[in-house]
């Protein structure tokens, strides 16, 4: 095989709708549904080669190499595509973001996204979009909604086939953005890939699972018809239920900081006085906070003022993937 060489750019994405907990760990089939939407402007730019010359794998991430686990998902996510391509090849990964990442902005949703176009790409291999979703999902769960653009379902499925992700709407349907308000830039020492064995060892999780149709519903409902009110309700409603899943599993994870609070609250308040606004919380201690687009300088100021809040990266709805 000569050197192939591909270049895809994605998204990461934010779940109004969570997706937390597997019930396959391998195939990374969710315990429920979720909705999300693609952040525009925040991106992974990865470049795959598969160059005969290698004798194994190489992850090169930020400009630093990596080995130890983060390569051997990389090569293990590899080995899939060339189980589907019929090649041997090793391959080297060359992949940026120009965000925070392992920080709770879906870093690796984009990632493995942009990782799933490209090296399919650079394999030969003909994918729609159902099934590169369904690549990216075997990568990292929440990578398969950062495939299609704009505002995203992701069906849990059966079974390997019909868990995927697909657009519920385009990204020009609803002008809203996304404020992050990042209060830490560290690593969380605590992966959400971890974070998804331990699901099941919580009280809240069954609770939080067999109630996520429901929540679906009002949130695709919300989304369709531009109700930013009941979008909000649901949204926070949602992210307090996974994180409470997350504080009381065994062992526990904590990931909010106390600035983290303090952005929900003023959030909240934010609301009280007619502000359109809510927030959402990922596994980290990061605040996605969304508004309509109209709104972004406001919310923007006003976040840039709460103790701890270090900056505020803006993201309008974004497109699908794309190769570079």
């Amino acid at each position: 095989m000569k050197d192939c060489i591909a270049t895809a750019i994605s998204a990461p994405n934010i779940a109004f709708i969570k997706y937390w907990g597997n019930r396959d760990q391998h195939l990374r089939l969710p315990a429920n549904g979720s909705i999300s939407m693609n952040l525009g402007g925040l991106e992974s730019h990865t470049q795959v080669t598969f160059d005969p010359a290698l004798r194994a794998d190489r992850l090169v991430l930020n400009g630093l190499e990596f080995n130890g686990q983060p390569l051997q998902r990389v090569s293990a996510f590899l080995e899939i595509v060339r189980g589907m391509s019929g090649t041997s090849t090793f391959v080297r990964v060359d992949s940026s973001n120009n965000f925070p990442t392992g920080t709770g902005i879906a870093s690796s949703a984009s990632g493995f996204a942009a990782l799933s176009l490209a090296a399919a790409a650079a394999a030969g291999l003909t994918l729609d979009q159902r099934q590169l979703s369904r690549l990216a999902r075997r990568g990292s769960g929440s990578a398969c909604r950062s495939i299609p653009g704009g505002f995203v379902e992701w069906f849990a499925g059966e079974n390997d086939e019909t868990s995927f992700a697909q657009s519920i709407a385009p990204h020009e349907h609803w002008a809203l953005n996304d404020c992050v308000a990042i209060v830490s830039r560290e690593h969380k020492p605590v992966g959400s890939g971890e974070g998804h064995t331990l699901a099941d060892t919580s009280p809240f999780q069954k609770v939080r699972v067999d109630d996520a149709p429901r929540r679906l519903d009002i949130c695709r409902r919300a989304i369709l018809e531009r109700d930013f009110e009941a979008l909000a309700e649901i949204a926070e409603l949602d992210s307090n239920l996974m994180h409470a899943a997350i504080m009381t599993s065994s062992p526990p994870v904590l990931y909010w900081q106390p600035a983290t609070v303090g952005v929900m609250r003023a959030v909240q308040e934010w609301r009280k006085k007619g502000t359109p606004v809510f927030f959402t919380i990922d596994a980290g201690p990061n605040v996605h906070v969304i508004c309509p687009s109209a709104y972004t300088s406001q919310v923007t100021s006003q976040l840039n003022t709460i103790p701890g809040v270090k900056e505020t990266l803006c993201a309008p709805v974004g497109g699908p993937a794309r190769l570079g």
